[in-house]
């Protein structure tokens, strides 16, 4: 049985016990469906080789040296992950195009009596969801954005407005990456296409009739471009900004970057990234700081000579946006409750 999908979330409604990507590694590392496992029936190099004699020989050649690595893959498969899946198991199977791969595939599990379902037109319909998503499509919701200077602890406000009940779309989130210099997280960055994917999935999950909270960023989180569509619409948002003393900010920092602090080496490479923009005593007071463990210290200075002046030349474009200012004289953890809640009455008071 094949499934067409006509929408990203539709595939959450099926109820599969499991969804299984059989191409090879590196396609499967680049994006996959949500949540889908690889159990490839070629593996890179497999590919590679059947490819060459498709190419070069002749395609009856290279389809019966794939149908014998596929059996041989799926026998692996077989008395490896699935040797525990009892009758009633019921997975859907995918590959690039929904062709030969994902078919050969389903076919041997079929005999197994498994109720085996293929994606129709395998990878390349659900990537084609997803750009028609992100490019061709305007964002669901009404979007309101959550601006403020670095160190004013925007991401966590969005969590405890998520928390409150609040649509939200945490960029950083989706492309794990703070969205500074400094912002690299464990596990690294997806690929463009995995990003595109998580984020297209979150836009087609909004409700149209509530506001989305975006935390303001540049066209770019870590190396990850945004859509054009989503960055207009950011854009043109009311926001709503989040004002903390420079002091309070880089208190704030220090807490919420000690993975960062803690990791000496990775700390002063990051440092000197900044060589090409500041001259080199400016770079020195900062090694000089790191040294002494003086992090607030490092993030005050570093807001002040770098962060901030470029915030200021970037949110003068924004001078006419509707919105307002939310004062933060405090961002301890125990204010950061009430400064919720201020923000998302001025949420309610600006949204769409």
């Amino acid at each position: 049985m094949a499934l067409v999908l006509s929408s990203l979330t539709e595939l959450a409604r099926h109820g599969f016990d499991a969804v299984i990507d059989v191409r090879s590694p590196s396609e499967y590392a680049e994006d996959h469906l949500p949540g889908a496992v690889n159990l490839p029936v070629l593996n890179d190099a497999e590919r590679a080789r059947v490819g060459t004699i498709y190419k070069q020989q002749s395609p009856f050649l290279a389809r019966k040296l794939g149908a014998a690595l596929v059996a041989r893959n799926a026998a692996a498969h077989l008395e490896g992950p699935l040797s525990i899946m009892g009758g009633g198991w019921r997975p859907l199977v995918y590959c690039w195009r929904g062709g030969q791969r994902s078919g050969s595939f389903a076919t041997i599990l079929t005999q197994v009596g498994w109720r085996v379902d293929l994606l129709h037109g395998g990878y390349k319909s659900w990537r084609r969801l997803v750009v028609e998503e992100l490019q061709d499509r305007d964002v669901r919701a009404p979007v309101v954005m959550l601006d403020g200077n670095t160190g004013s602890a925007k991401t966590e406000i969005l969590g405890l407005l998520a928390q409150r009940g609040t649509q939200v779309i945490d960029l950083e989130a989706l492309a794990n990456h703070r969205g500074s210099l400094f912002g690299h997280r464990a596990g690294g960055q997806p690929t463009q296409k995995a990003f595109e994917g998580r984020l297209a999935m979150a836009l087609a999950s909004l409700d149209p009739g509530r506001p989305v909270v975006v935390e303001a960023e540049s066209s770019k989180v870590g190396n990850l471009v945004l859509p054009k569509r989503l960055w207009a619409a950011m854009g043109a948002a009311p926001r709503i900004r989040i004002a903390a003393p420079v002091e309070a900010r880089a208190a704030y920092l220090a807490r919420a970057y000690a993975d960062l602090t803690e990791d000496r080496e990775r700390l002063d490479e990051t440092i000197a990234l900044l060589r090409p923009l500041h001259a080199a005593e400016v770079i020195e007071a900062w090694g000089a700081l790191a040294a002494a463990g003086d992090f607030a210290g490092l993030a005050e200075d570093l807001m002040r000579r770098h962060y901030d002046p470029r915030y200021n030349r970037h949110r003068d474009r924004f001078d006419a946006a509707p919105g307002e200012v939310v004062e933060a004289p405090s961002l301890l953890p125990e204010a950061l409750d009430g400064l919720a809640d201020k923000v998302l009455a001025a949420v309610g008071r600006h949204a769409g």
